[in-house]
């Protein structure tokens, strides 16, 4: 085999190395941040599979509910009539916007112990701080628009025909 030959095999070799370490590496980071979004109702109807999930689930926040602990954060989401016991121990603080009576989303996983263990949370402000329609701070709804037909003489355009 001639040096030049065994150069691009080493360069092929090489790259096909390369290839598969970037394919390998989309693939489990891919992996790693897919999550499934599930309601309460799902999740406590998936049995062991929950457990092996990364999830996504959303409800609102049962007033009074939200305990504190130096970084982490306890509370209830509540679904219809049912409610989830969510940990959240995130790097990021809560949002501003998380508070009682808020819709929150929660990700992370479902542990055995029947509590969601959240990584990471967004929240939505609560309802009730909107204002409701007609009241001050509510534009009222457009006007859809008119037609006009206008007659215009000559002399009131400006502009000759």
């Amino acid at each position: 085999m001639s040096s030049e030959t065994s150069k691009y095999l080493k360069f092929g070799a090489v790259t096909v190395l390369i290839l598969v370490s970037l394919g390998y590496l989309a693939y489990t980071g891919v992996e790693d941040s897919k999550s499934y979004y599930v309601t309460i109702k799902e999740l406590n109807g998936m049995g062991d599979r929950a457990y092996s999930k990364r999830l996504r689930v959303a409800g609102n926040v049962v007033p009074g509910s939200i305990k504190r602990s130096g970084t982490r954060v306890d509370f209830l989401l509540k679904e219809q009539d049912l409610t989830l016991p969510v940990s959240y121990t995130g790097t990021e603080a809560p949002p501003d916007t998380f508070k009682d009576d808020s819709q929150a989303l929660a990700d992370g996983s479902f542990g055995r112990d029947g509590v969601f263990h959240a990584k990471g949370l967004q929240a939505k402000c609560a309802s009730k701080y909107a204002p409701k329609p007609g009241q001050p701070g509510v534009a009222p709804a457009a006007e859809p628009a008119k037609s006009v037909t206008q007659n215009q003489s000559s002399g009131s355009s400006g502009m000759a025909n």
